[in-house]
């Protein structure tokens, strides 16, 4: 097939065509978007100014579709968007009806847009809302954390939240299934010290739920842990016969890891090993499992030698 030859001048020709095309193209492409229209957006609702003493239920999604005139760009980089951004409705009207007429707070609702943008209509145009008596209810605050320590530490004491309780306002139903109040993860990764940090609590998930504070002081102690023994008498429990029972050995040596600052007072009054004579007389065992029935707080056990005993019984 024979191909078709351009002389250079026609070639010329041909290359300022096609530029003129995509200049014309580009220019009426820049002119359209240009130009104003109206283009719909889903858009999330957060409500502000509560109104006071009432409790109430949204009856309807918390998302509202703007209708937005703009120019074609913002339509353009609208589609394009992957988050929608919030949108303010004021409460106050609450004060005095069960509604919100969405339509009065189109000037504040547009105070919160580009200056190029104005929002033309929402719906649905009017909100509405269930009510119910607000109780008040004060909950203990549970830490949440992902604490990484250095080799060897860990926490040596009691954390300490303050406040340790919030006082969380809201529906009575809705309050009925809140036990604690969690914060935010405190986060920390090869902690060799102690850990004081303030700590955001969790955001309530439901609009007419309000806590107070919002922040709490969380201290976390935290020390080198070392490993120590001791030596604890071994008690017979569920001995319903008042046999004389003599235990071999008497004694077991536990071992665990403890906080440095708590090495030298931690002894063995601090334990108890008890073994269960209800495993004899029932269950026939012929060795008795030790078991620890008290140990102290922040320690880590290591091993209990031995794990069980051999038993005399005399009736």
């Amino acid at each position: 097939m024979p191909l078709i030859k351009f002389s250079q001048a026609e070639r010329r020709r041909i290359s300022i065509f096609f530029m003129c095309l995509a200049f014309a193209l580009g220019a009426w492409l820049f002119f359209a978007l240009s130009n104003s229209y109206v283009y719909q957006t889903d858009t999330v609702v957060r409500f502000v100014n509560f109104p006071e003493n009432k409790a109430f239920h949204s009856l309807q999604s918390d998302t509202v579709k703007l209708q937005i005139e703009g120019t074609g760009w913002q339509l353009l980089f609208s589609r394009l968007r992957i988050r929608p951004q919030s949108v303010d409705i004021d409460l106050r009207e609450l004060n005095k009806r069960t509604f919100v007429n969405l339509s009065d707070q189109l000037g504040y609702i547009n105070q919160q847009f580009s200056s190029t943008q104005k929002i033309v209509y929402i719906q649905p145009d009017t909100l509405y809302f269930d009510f119910s008596s607000r109780a008040v209810k004060r909950v203990p605050l549970q830490l949440v954390s992902d604490i990484q320590f250095a080799k060897q530490y860990a926490v040596s004491d009691s954390i300490q939240i303050n406040p340790s309780y919030v006082t969380v306002t809201g529906p009575k139903a809705d309050l009925a299934g809140i036990k604690v109040w969690k914060t935010d993860s405190l986060k920390a990764k090869n902690v060799s010290s102690d850990i004081s940090s303030r700590v955001s609590l969790k955001h309530p998930s439901l609009a007419n739920i309000n806590i107070y504070p919002s922040v709490a002081e969380v201290k976390v102690p935290v020390d080198e842990f070392t490993e120590k023994t001791v030596e604890v008498p071994v008690k017979v429990i569920n001995n319903r016969g008042y046999y004389d029972v003599r235990l071999l050995p008497g004694r077991v040596r536990i071992t665990f890891m403890t906080a440095l600052n708590n090495y030298s007072r931690i002894d063995r009054d601090f334990f108890e090993a008890t073994v269960d004579l209800d495993n004899w007389s029932d269950r026939s065992y012929t060795q008795l499992p030790v078991k620890l029935t008290r140990f102290p707080q922040f320690c880590k056990l290591i091993s209990i030698e031995p794990q069980t005993v051999d038993f005399i019984i005399q009736k």
